[in-house]
């Protein structure tokens, strides 16, 4: 059974930002967040440019210079949702610290992190898996050397990927409703 939705009442200006490398299951979660809440979804890889997007389909990494202009865009529509839902879900890699701080700053709006995790072997085989995506399996090492899981002091919930999504969606919304009330 899933938990009621969470209105803009319970959670006022706030988006919950699901985060990780590719293939652990952020689009999956995103859509099922959405929808148990009732809000706006941001697909992260809708926010890249069309160079950003030629550099990953050639198997490149991004660098930071290529990533902020894209968490600019992504913050400031996270942002703009917030303000006329009262909450919304975005998907987005958010690998390091500096990219989440980044991200809020640009949406204005307090952000809450769901980090999807999970061993190499489990995100190679979903990455094997998937036939439509530009970014290819090759990229997973260079995502998981960039990636720092949130600490302790960031508002952040990790969650193994291998999960069912109604396992997952039901947690991150216990998880909002406690740490909003918090």
């Amino acid at each position: 059974m899933s938990a009621p939705p969470i209105t803009g009442a319970a959670l006022p200006r706030c988006a919950i930002v699901v985060m990780g490398v590719s293939g652990c299951g952020k689009s999956t979660l995103l859509r099922a967040l959405a929808a148990a809440l009732s809000c706006p979804a941001l697909e992260g890889d809708d926010y890249h440019g069309a160079a950003n997007v030629a550099k990953m389909r050639s198997g490149q990494p991004l660098d930071d210079a290529d990533r902020w202009p894209w968490l600019d865009r992504l913050g400031t529509a996270i942002g703009g949702e917030v303000e006329q839902a009262g909450i919304a879900v975005a998907a987005c890699s958010a690998l390091k610290r500096r990219y989440r701080e980044r991200l809020e700053a640009a949406a204005g709006v307090p952000l809450l992190f769901v980090l999807l995790d999970g061993t190499r072997a489990e995100l190679a085989a979903r990455l094997a898996e998937r036939t439509r995506h530009y970014m290819p399996a090759s990229l997973l090492e260079s995502q998981l050397a960039t990636l720092e899981r949130p600490q302790a002091d960031e508002r952040a919930l990790t969650l193994p990927c291998t999960w069912r999504v109604e396992q997952l969606s039901d947690a991150v919304i216990s998880w909002a409703r406690s740490d909003v009330a918090a």
